[in-house]
């Protein structure tokens, strides 16, 4: 965890900023959050099928992110601390909203549309079909379910940093993504068996 590199910044440049950052510099901050933003809205819009609603639990994990910087103890890295905080802002949305009763729409609009000429129309059909019941699956499991998947399967986390942002141990994180698959994979045998 502390040494991990991260794309878009070198090794010590990372730790230089997070250590300016943690003092205070806002610039620091900055960059930090422009190389890691990007990904962990992608994160945060496959929890929450909206655009908007992820765009506001990133910008509230943002804000406490900077607000919490200096005392940040760096016992993982930078990268696995904010999407920690990113992934339970998510949840806390997600608590309010299933409190209030709120529905959110199962349209995926993020999801790239094909646009290779190769494949026949009827196989790019039964391809999206797939696609969507296999989003639809995932976007099924409750949320400490839902989670692994994305960060292992989607996000392709290595097991130690999912489990680390999810706060488990990586026999617990190991035991939960297998019943999350297991699901899935009950979903899309249903799906495919009609």
């Amino acid at each position: 965890m502390p040494g991990e590199a991260t794309p878009g910044i070198h090794e010590s440049s990372e730790a230089g900023l997070v250590q300016r950052a943690r003092e205070g510099d806002p610039r620091a901050f900055e960059a930090l959050v422009r190389v890691h933003a990007e990904r962990l809205y992608a994160v945060l819009l496959r929890f929450t099928a909206d655009p908007e609603e992820a765009e506001e639990a990133l910008q509230n994990a943002l804000m406490r992110a900077w607000r919490g910087m200096r005392k940040f103890e760096e016992r993982s890295s930078f990268f696995t601390w904010l999407y920690r905080i990113g992934i339970n802002e998510a949840k806390r949305r997600a608590e309010r909203r299933s409190r209030q009763g709120t529905v959110v729409s199962t349209e995926d609009e993020s999801l790239d549309q094909l646009h290779d000429l190769g494949p026949a129309p009827d196989a790019l059909a039964a391809q999206l079909e797939v696609r969507d019941a296999l989003e639809a699956a995932i976007r099924e499991l409750p949320l400490d379910y839902r989670m692994p998947i994305v960060l292992r399967d989607i996000e392709g986390l290595s097991t130690s940093e999912a489990a680390a942002i999810m706060e488990l141990g990586e026999a617990a994180f190991k035991s939960r993504l297998h019943r999350a698959r297991m699901a899935v994979r009950n979903d899309l045998e249903a799906f495919l068996d009609e």
